[in-house]
């Protein structure tokens, strides 16, 4: 099975990686993925807590739409940086940071 997205679909604008490791997604992180991130987690602790009111359980509720928050916020911050190195999305200050290293 072919996992490879570059074999079907060409990318946009320069590519920087065509198939980055975790750790260099990760590190690649803008502070624009921390905010998402952060943002998908607060909302979802407060939805959590809110959705936990009526039945009396807003800890236990709390706790899994914090947990649910974390996870998707992390997934679509790194959904954005491996596609702005993979050269999906919009890259200029990934182009300009590793110009020696274009593929």
């Amino acid at each position: 099975m072919n996992t490879d997205i570059t074999s079907s679909v060409k990318p946009e604008y320069p590519v920087v990686d065509r198939n980055p490791a975790f750790t260099k997604v990760v590190g690649n992180f803008s502070a624009l993925d921390y905010f998402r991130l952060s943002t998908i987690s607060a909302v979802s602790v407060t939805v959590g807590y809110l959705s936990g009111i009526k039945p009396g359980i807003r800890g236990p509720s709390m706790v899994t739409g914090g947990l649910i928050g974390v996870l998707g916020g992390f997934m679509y911050a790194y959904q954005n940086s491996a596609g702005r190195l993979m050269g999906f999305f919009p890259n200029e200050s990934e182009v300009a940071r590793y110009k020696y290293k274009l593929q």
